[in-house]
């Protein structure tokens, strides 16, 4: 009796690849995203041009001085929708094979799990990469153009341009890996929306700096870890850390989230 040869790599890779960019909705979800972080990131420098000539020189020495226009080239704002969003997104190819049942099908004709799984997660941590890579380079050409026009906008190669470039674009993918690992374990559209809101949100806001303890915890996690990557100005806290501790907090969280989504199906029913 003949059977089927087993699958390559490649050919799961292609396959994750053909599903995810088929629908029409995925590049209007993704295009949105990218929209809304690259128009909250020139609102932000277009405020700054509008209002400069009220500042004092004073003010727009320390503005310079502080290294804001880097931290305009990517706002807080526009990194928790890259968050929530990417999140979403990198969950919705195996929420949408579980809520319809076609990952049973697939289990069928491919019962390499682990492989399947991990052929997902390599296609979503891709297609999240080069999307935030886009995103942050835009984001920056635009915004120190923009600042560009008082005279305050800085070139690529200025001195933390590529830190915060990279942590920037970083954030995309393992933000979304985080969100196809809880999709993985939870399997369930709610439950995987509130989960990756809380992680990559609600728990930085609720853990402070002021306890060794609570501080480990958030250092941690992979937005507190953007930030300290990319605030040139930040405060001082009682239980500093170090800008390679935080580079190695999201490559954890990608490995980790890339790990779970693998185990969490060769472990579970379908």
């Amino acid at each position: 009796m003949t059977t089927e040869p087993r699958p390559r790599f490649g050919d799961l890779i292609a396959a994750e690849w053909t599903g995810l960019r088929s629908p029409r909705s995925t590049w209007i979800s993704y295009g949105a995203a990218a929209l809304t972080v690259i128009a909250l990131n020139a609102g932000t420098a277009y405020d700054t041009y509008a209002h400069w000539e009220e500042r004092t020189p004073a003010d727009r020495t320390a503005f310079v001085e502080a290294g804001i226009p880097l931290q305009e080239a990517y706002t807080v704002n526009a990194a928790v929708v890259t968050m929530v969003a990417l999140c979403v997104l990198g969950a919705l190819p195996i929420l949408a094979e579980f809520a319809t049942g076609a990952v049973r099908t697939t289990f069928t004709a491919v019962p390499a799990r682990g492989e399947v799984t991990a052929a997902k997660a390599v296609v979503v941590a891709a297609t999240a990469a080069v999307w935030g890579a886009l995103v942050t380079a835009v984001s920056f050409a635009l915004t120190q153009a923009i600042l560009d026009g008082r005279g305050v906008g800085v070139p690529w190669g200025h001195p933390g341009a590529a830190g915060v470039l990279a942590a920037s674009a970083l954030l995309a993918p393992v933000c979304a890996l985080t969100g196809l690992a809880l999709a993985t374990v939870l399997r369930r559209t709610a439950a995987t929306v509130l989960a990756s809101v809380t992680v990559v949100l609600v728990l930085p806001l609720l853990l402070t700096e002021d306890r060794h303890g609570t501080a480990v915890v958030r250092h941690a996690l992979p937005f507190p870890a953007w930030l300290r990557l990319t605030a040139s100005d930040a405060p001082p806290t009682p239980f500093p850390w170090t800008e390679a501790g935080a580079w190695t907090v999201l490559a954890v969280w990608a490995v980790a989230a890339a790990v779970v989504t693998v185990l969490a199906v060769r472990r579970r029913d379908v």
